[in-house]
């Protein structure tokens, strides 16, 4: 095949990609043709994503991040709601053009896309005060008679496992929670992010920080998205590198105490 041939098969080839179904059916093109943005939520990270059970309203960092891009995007905000151990099965069904903040890891990426990241976290233990003398660094937790509770589905339950073989993992499924089972007596510890832990210390009186050396795996967190969908993924990653430039994220997180 000469080199004008080859040209010409490119060309087509080019042409037939930017025309195809795969590119036509992009979320963005969804969105901006039913005029919604539909974001899978959790409604159970305190300051990022909380629901009123009362109104079914949600508030948080997550909830002013999402009805910024909405209004960028010139459409209306629907949160769908959802949980840990399926977030990823919803962005991967379709129930939702994106997700709030989620911490990247290996296991997520398999099926899903990420954006780029705006915030980060690392994860600290917590007891409550009465059982704070037991505890002095990571090594005290993994023993045979501690007990560590952790929701199923988040990314702590796996870390939680891997870090303490010695203790009891007690796993509770949304929209329980590992800190609610320490506060109650059943469980000794939890790990949670710093946002998270530095909110529930706040909130309730007889928690406590464990002392460590260091926290652990820090890690940015993002917006889960279709993995496949390119055009989609470079929309919020473009918007995303805006409103970093504009210092929206900066102002948005003080307003939440990040």
């Amino acid at each position: 095949m000469n080199l004008f041939k080859k040209l010409g098969l490119a060309a087509a080839c080019a042409t037939t990609l930017l025309t195809s179904p795969a590119s036509a059916q992009s979320a963005l093109n969804e969105i901006l043709s039913d005029g919604i943005l539909k974001v899978g939520t959790t409604g159970d990270w305190n300051p990022m994503s909380v629901r009123d059970p009362a109104t079914n309203a949600y508030v948080g960092y997550d909830i002013d991040i999402m009805t910024e891009l909405a209004a960028d995007l010139g459409v209306e905000l629907e949160f769908v709601p959802t949980d840990w151990k399926t977030l990823v099965n919803g962005i991967v069904a379709g129930k939702y053009h994106l997700t709030g903040s989620a911490s990247i890891s290996p296991a997520r990426m398999k099926a899903a896309g990420y954006s780029d990241s705006y915030i980060s976290i690392e994860i600290l233990p917590f007891t409550t005060s009465d059982k704070e003398d037991r505890f002095n660094d990571w090594g005290s937790i993994n023993a045979a008679d501690v007990k560590v509770a952790t929701t199923l589905g988040t990314t702590f339950e796996a870390k939680v496992r891997n870090w303490f073989p010695a203790a009891e993992i007690v796993v509770v499924e949304a929209p329980a929670r590992g800190f609610q089972e320490v506060l109650s007596g059943r469980a000794d510890v939890f790990v949670t992010s710093n946002i998270e832990g530095s909110t529930l210390l706040t909130k309730f009186p007889t928690l406590r920080q464990i002392e460590v050396s260091k926290a652990r795996t820090p890690t940015p967190i993002a917006m889960l998205l279709p993995q496949n969908d390119q055009v989609w993924i470079n929309y919020v990653d473009s918007w995303i590198e805006l409103k970093k430039a504009q210092g929206f994220f900066i102002k948005t997180a003080a307003r939440w105490g990040l």
